[in-house]
């Protein structure tokens, strides 16, 4: 088993440099009359942040602060592949009896998304139960390694954590997930059922609607029940995205390499690329500046390239295990939490098709990005499904929380 290692992130002069070189020489479009965020990512945002990165961002400040976070990195061994160095935040809580909780996250997301969590899950204050926390960048994100081989899908982010978990001692644990970390979380449980006692997610993607072939009651329910106002909002917003910011997808699930090129040359295109999606996938958070650009710049300095984080898209489509992340989930209790400005927020007996689900939220504002945007809210989930009377209390053999 290979040892568990401090990591700390340091970017060299020359990279910093040569990003500084290109957004000098980067030449922006113009811009139709009245063009707004339903054309793409305003002109005026790109030149005050292309601008900013080039002469007014601090790389070495965020990086100092990010290393002030309990960094580390260990050498994975996934079956059929090279073995990756995999980076990941570990905040161990001072309580004995803490849940190990792994949060996985997506794209564009990283493993910062975590941060806000830590200090309200770490110690469990008053009757809340206390989390040790797990936090990895996904291969091909961040300071994980890349990988050099096709064929690397959800199952295989799946048996990379569920690995990274088993050496850092957590033999039973529960995981957190939104975006990519929904789906392999998912699919952790339905490969590893023993290990994965409960998950929650805050990215609710079933198929399509119960079906009386697969959930017989929750069909009959589906059909016989009238759609809440909350779910009738959910449907529209879903609509919208399909209709209108899903074209990221088929690129990134197609034709990766191809866009590759952009992002792997071009800070802008990354900088519009990621941009685009922080803006329209939130509900009106007020990202600053230095946020966004810090976002990018991880994205811009990883280990594999800023290319390399949309080829999951494609090995996922591209996959014959792609029917696992849909499919029901028995044997670990599901806590589900919906956010309105969230991609795909669909009816309640939709969800309940996807697991033994033994906690529901509805919450009245927040997006996809729900542990950076409302880490107050998810904490309190989290909370009330592991808590003291949550249905998933004690999941975790002798290790209550409390």
């Amino acid at each position: 088993m290979a040892p568990i290692e401090s990591y700390t992130i340091s970017v060299p002069d020359s990279k910093l440099q040569a990003l500084r070189n290109k957004l000098e020489l980067a030449v922006l479009p113009d811009e139709l009359e009245a063009a707004d965020w339903d054309y793409g990512t305003p002109l005026t945002d790109m030149e005050r942040l292309t601008s900013y990165w080039k002469d007014g961002y601090d790389w070495r400040k965020h990086e100092q602060r990010i290393n002030k976070l309990p960094n580390f990195q260990t050498k994975i061994h996934v079956d059929g592949f090279e073995p990756l160095n995999i980076h990941f935040i570990h905040q161990k809580s001072t309580n004995r009896n803490a849940i190990p909780l792994l949060f996985v996250h997506g794209w564009p997301g990283n493993f910062l998304e975590v941060v806000k969590l830590l200090p309200i899950l770490g110690e469990g204050k008053g009757d809340a139960p206390a989390f040790h926390v797990v936090a990895p960048s996904l291969p091909n994100f961040g300071f994980s390694d890349g990988v050099k081989k096709r064929g690397f899908a959800v199952p295989k982010y799946a048996e990379t954590f569920h690995k990274l978990m088993a050496q850092l001692g957590y033999n039973q644990y529960v995981t957190q997930g939104g975006d990519w970390g929904s789906h392999i979380t998912r699919v952790m449980g339905s490969m590893y059922p023993q290990n994965v006692k409960a998950s929650h997610v805050n990215y609710v993607h079933p198929p399509g609607p119960p079906s009386f072939t697969n959930s017989p009651l929750l069909a009959a329910q589906h059909a016989l029940t009238p759609y809440s106002a909350f779910e009738e909002k959910g449907i529209a917003r879903e609509r919208w995205f399909r209709t209108e910011g899903f074209g990221y997808n088929e690129e990134q699930s197609t034709k990766p390499q191809t866009l590759g090129y952009g992002l792997q040359d071009s800070p802008v295109a990354l900088l519009a690329w990621i941009y685009e999606k922080l803006h329209d996938w939130t509900d009106n958070f007020l990202w600053t500046d230095d946020e966004i650009l810090t976002w990018v710049s991880i994205y811009w300095f990883s280990t594999a390239g800023p290319a390399a984080s949309a080829r999951i898209y494609y090995e996922n489509r591209h996959s014959s295990a792609i029917h696992i992340i849909g499919s029901y989930v028995p044997h670990v209790k599901l806590g589900i939490s919906y956010f309105p400005k969230d991609l795909s927020v669909p009816p309640r007996t939709w969800g309940r098709a996807l697991g033994r689900v033994v906690f529901e939220s509805e919450h009245l504002d927040g997006g996809h990005f729900a542990a950076h945007e409302r880490p107050e809210m998810l904490s309190q989930d989290l909370f009330k499904m592991f808590g003291k009377g949550g249905k998933a209390y004690a999941v975790v053999e002798g290790k209550t929380g409390y």
